[in-house]
């Protein structure tokens, strides 16, 4: 029996589309996987089934009845429960009230806090989990049992359907076992499981149905036993052309080499990862969310502590964060003043900031970047997230390192702004810069890169020429194939 409907469910973010259609089916002690490239729209539809935010079009039926959550809450009391790749727990409080928050057992207004603990304790003997104490300080517990508690905070708001984002994706294979029995509990319980994955291996192991996105809308659904992973997979990438290709020169990288990593390790993501650098050279890092490929930047530019490896670095680096907003740039400050902050010693004099200098340095690499601004004073807050990102990567031109660490340039920004920014990234390798790139993207890294690797669940695949990767060669990599 069906248990919940949606059809032609359209969501935009201003000019982003996010989803453009999408139909999905799923029934009562059902485990359906969703499946799809990082940025096809699964994220955005487990907000809005969760109540995060409302579709633009489109209906959806929960039980046979028209369901429209006015935000989580009503999505919780409606049976629904969300379980995000990023577990969203407090730290400071114990199990049972991490559990039990929002529906505390209570006397005459007063808080239970004997039944309280006794209820959390059922819930986890349950799940065969005994052994964590209600009382304990949910911070200190390791991963694994912090996802029981989340498993079991759902059920004590009684969920019909839970929805899974990654769960295995910092997990340990015996772990995943635990967790896939759970799941096995939950199902016989007659509770439906929508579970987002990119290892094909574990979605067979645990799922009976699926569905694909792919740029926002649901372009197959049906039975896994009946198509193959090869069929997975091109339903994943489709048949797209590549936006760069028009602007790879001939290949590069024949300089000499400018980074040397060997066997970093970053736990517990980045397990290890091997590769030179050449300057004039583009190598792209393909890999799916999870797999330690944000973290291997992160902890070559010195902002994750590495416990294992060796980097030999022959000029100065620069990095570009993928998370514009909260790292990538300043956001109530000016343009001029996010494009010239790391390296301010161009416009200053005797220790005194030049204005008229700086705001000259700031224009001309607008220009560059065809940043669409009034002026270099105005503030980055009020820039469109294109313009925004154009900001982010022209300090790191002004910067003017001799490696460019670059984590999803062209996140978030549409066509035309992607275009600058591929055209810029090019003209930086012809000039002699070496640049790391990391892409959810597959045609951004077919039409710009010299060379790709591929990070699957934290190890580093060996890099081969552009020419010898197809979209799907490297999404069967990423999903835990070989190289």
């Amino acid at each position: 029996m069906t248990l919940l409907k949606l059809h032609a469910i359209e969501k935009r973010f201003g000019a982003t589309v996010a989803l453009d259609g999408v139909d999905l089916e799923v029934d009562g002690g059902d485990v359906h996987a969703l499946i799809g490239e990082n940025g096809a729209g699964k994220s955005t539809l487990m907000n809005i089934l969760s109540g995060a935010f409302p579709q633009d079009r489109g209906e959806m039926s929960l039980g046979g009845t028209a369901y429209a959550p006015m935000g989580p809450a009503d999505s919780r009391r409606a049976g629904i429960a969300h379980i995000h790749q990023e577990l969203a727990l407090c730290p400071h409080l114990s199990v049972a009230e991490n559990m039990l928050l929002g529906t505390e057992p209570s006397t005459f207004g007063w808080l239970d806090r004997g039944t309280m603990f006794d209820r959390a304790a059922a819930l986890l003997e349950e799940f065969g989990r005994a052994e964590i104490d209600p009382h304990s300080r949910t911070g200190n517990l390791p991963l694994p049992d912090q996802q029981v508690i989340e498993i079991c905070r759902a059920l004590a708001w009684d969920a019909r359907i839970i929805l899974m984002d990654e769960p295995t994706s910092s997990l340990q294979r015996s772990n995943v076992e635990r967790l896939f029995r759970m799941i096995g509990k939950l199902r016989d319980r007659g509770i439906a499981i929508v579970y987002i994955s990119h290892f094909l291996e574990e979605v067979r192991e645990i799922a009976e149905r699926f569905t694909v996105l792919r740029d926002g809308k649901s372009v197959a659904t049906g039975e896994l036993r009946g198509v193959t992973d090869a069929d997975l997979i091109s339903f994943m990438v489709g048949g797209r052309p590549s936006p760069a290709a028009s602007q790879r020169s001939l290949p590069r990288g024949e300089g000499s080499v400018v980074l040397e990593v060997e066997n970093l390790a970053s736990p517990p993501r980045l397990h290890s990862a091997s590769f030179e650098l050449r300057r004039g050279e583009i190598l792209g890092i393909a890999g799916l969310i999870g797999s330690g490929r944000t973290e291997l930047i992160r902890a070559l530019f010195g902002l994750e502590r590495a416990a294992a490896g060796r980097i030999r670095l022959h000029g100065s680096l620069g990095y570009l964060s993928e998370d514009r907003k909260r790292e990538g740039l300043a956001l109530p400050l000016s343009i001029a003043d996010n494009i010239t902050m790391s390296r301010l010693s161009t416009c200053a004099r005797a220790g005194w900031l030049n204005l008229r200098l700086q705001a000259a340095q700031a224009r001309e690499a607008m220009r560059r970047l065809n940043v669409k601004a009034a002026g270099p004073e105005i503030k980055v807050v009020r820039l469109s997230g294109g313009n925004q990102q154009k900001v982010a990567f022209a300090r790191l031109l002004h910067q003017d390192p001799d490696v460019l660490l670059l984590d999803e340039p062209a996140r978030g920004i549409d066509i035309a702004t992607k275009q600058d920014v591929y055209a810029e990234i090019t003209k930086l390798a012809d000039s002699g810069k070496a640049i790391l790139m990391v892409s959810s993207y597959l045609p951004e890294l077919l039409g710009v890169c010299d060379r790709i690797a591929v990070m699957s669940r934290g190890r580093l695949s060996q890099a081969k020429p552009v020419s010898e990767w197809t979209a799907d060669s490297i999404m069967e990599v990423a999903i835990g194939g070989t190289a």
